[in-house]
């Protein structure tokens, strides 16, 4: 199963939306605190929908609490700094894919500890980020067509009419 960490994740809109990715993907979400918004919050809720419930989610009091949790995991930092592409890396079935914090990313003291494991999203020009959750989107969706979609439906179906 692939994990998403979001460290110290701010805005309660962006973590619910990529809460209901998760749910939707099969994916474990990991927060690591502090977060700028309490879990119960509704504007949280609303982004996760009804579908928070179904979410695989742990938090950690800082990132040693995860490393300390997770002393084996095999961590992808996506960051803007980096000097490798988000496709150039090879997902592992069980890997962990990090986003840092809306306003400043992964401590660079963090990222120089896994140079070889920073990804990045191309992008043009001055743009500063990609939002959080259509960022963890992007890089999630390639690690599971990596992972050939393992345990996703394939198919499409309409719910009136037949594709014949």
């Amino acid at each position: 199963m692939l994990n998403i960490v979001l460290y110290e994740p701010e805005i309660p809109a962006n973590t619910g939306n990529i809460g209901r990715t998760c749910v939707a993907t099969n994916t474990r979400l990991h927060l690591i605190e502090p977060l700028g918004f309490r879990l119960d919050e509704k504007s949280l809720r609303r982004a996760g929908m009804d579908y928070w419930k179904d979410l695989d989610v742990t938090t950690y009091i800082d990132f040693n609490d995860f490393m300390e949790k997770n002393p084996d995991a095999k961590i992808y930092m996506a960051t803007t700094k980096a000097q490798n592409v988000y496709t150039d890396v090879k997902y592992e079935p069980d890997c962990y894919i990090m986003f840092g914090k809306e306003s400043a990313g992964i401590p660079e003291e963090i990222l120089v500890k896994h140079k070889d494991d920073s990804i990045r999203i191309p992008m043009v020009g001055d743009i500063r980020s990609l939002n959080l959750g259509n960022s963890v989107a992007v890089v999630l969706y390639e690690a599971l067509r990596q992972n050939n979609f393992e345990g996703m439906n394939l198919q499409g179906h309409l719910h009136r009419l037949s594709w014949d």
